[in-house]
């Protein structure tokens, strides 16, 4: 998580998009052939998920 705190906004938002467009390639892949990735997206959703908590964090932050 800290290596999500250091980062600026902008970072985080085109990190997420990367990773969004990961598993969204990897799910069309997927179906269409047998190679699974599936640790792979999972982890890329666990860092999606990360992201969202930092940026959420930071926008309630700012609210405040």
């Amino acid at each position: 998580m800290k290596e999500y705190k250091d980062k600026s906004v902008e970072d985080l938002k085109k990190l997420l998009d990367e990773k969004r467009e990961f598993v969204r390639a990897a799910r069309f892949d997927r179906s269409g052939s047998s190679k699974k990735e599936v640790k792979g997206v999972s982890l890329a959703k666990k860092e999606i998920a990360r992201i969202l908590t930092e940026t959420n964090a930071r926008a309630k932050a700012l609210n405040k």
